[in-house]
C-alpha cells in the first residue's frame, strides 16, 4: 500500500512539475521580448523584413493573412524603413511555393523584384529565423507577420541571435472561428518554441551561405 502511495505522489509530482515547466515556457515567450514589437513609424532603418509565410490557395492566391503580410512588408520598404524583403515560406514540394507567390504580390504592389530574397526552406517559424541568421547572414531584421505570431517569431530570431523587432500585420477584421483556432495552436507552438530552443534544437535545412545584397544574387530559381 505504501509503495502505491509514494507512486500516486511521485506521478502527481512529475505531472505539477510538467506543467510549472510548460506554463513557464509559455510565458517567457509571449512575454520575454512584448516590447519589441512596434508601430511602423517607430521602426529604425533596418536592412531587411522577415515575411513570413502562410497559406496560398490554388492558382497562387494569398490567403488574407498572407496578403496582409506581404502588404505590411511593401508598408515598410516604401516607407523606406527597410531595403529589402526577405519572403520566407513553404516550398517543400513542387507545386506549392509560398515566397513566390508572396513575390508577385509583392510586385503587384510596386516592389522591384531585385529587392526581393527568397528563402524555400522556411517551413517553420523556427527554421526561418535559424535561416536568417546562419544561411542569410542577418543581423538587424524587421519581422512582419500578425501580432499573435510575433511573440514566438521575435523570440525565436533573438534567441539564434539575429536582433529583431516586430511589425503586426493585422490590416483586416480575421474571422473570429479562425482566431480562435490560431489562438488554441500559438499556445502549443509558444510551448514547442520554448523546447526548441533550450531543448530540442532541431537542425533547419542547411546549405551554403547566400548574400541577398550580393549584386549576383539571384533570388527565383529556374
Amino acid at each position: 500500500m505504501l509503495r502505491y502511495k509514494v507512486l500516486r505522489v511521485f506521478l502527481l509530482l512529475t505531472f505539477l512539475a510538467g506543467f510549472a515547466l510548460l506554463t513557464y515556457a509559455y510565458l517567457d515567450v509571449t512575454y520575454r521580448y512584448r516590447d519589441r514589437i512596434l508601430p511602423p513609424e517607430e521602426v529604425d532603418p533596418r536592412p531587411v523584413a522577415i515575411v513570413f509565410g502562410a497559406g496560398v490557395y490554388p492558382g497562387g492566391r494569398l490567403s488574407p493573412m498572407l496578403a496582409d503580410r506581404v502588404a505590411t512588408g511593401v508598408a515598410l520598404y516604401e516607407a523606406g524603413k527597410v531595403q529589402k524583403l526577405l519572403m520566407t515560406g513553404d516550398n517543400s514540394i513542387l507545386t506549392y511555393n509560398e515566397p513566390w507567390h508572396m513575390a508577385d504580390y509583392a510586385i503587384q504592389l510596386g516592389v522591384p523584384e531585385e529587392d526581393i530574397a527568397f528563402d524555400y526552406a522556411g517551413r517553420r517559424t523556427y527554421d526561418s529565423c535559424w535561416r536568417a541568421k546562419h544561411i542569410f547572414g542577418l543581423a538587424r531584421v524587421v519581422l512582419v507577420t500578425q501580432r499573435f505570431h510575433l511573440p514566438r517569431a521575435i523570440y525565436l530570431c533573438q534567441a539564434v541571435g539575429v536582433d529583431a523587432v516586430g511589425v503586426a500585420a493585422d490590416r483586416r477584421v480575421y474571422p473570429r472561428r479562425t482566431l480562435a483556432w490560431l489562438a488554441l495552436r500559438e499556445v502549443l507552438a509558444r510551448v514547442r518554441a520554448w523546447l526548441d530552443v533550450h531543448l530540442l534544437k532541431p537542425q533547419p535545412i542547411g546549405g551554403d551561405p547566400i548574400d541577398i545584397f550580393s549584386p549576383d544574387y539571384k533570388g527565383r530559381y529556374e
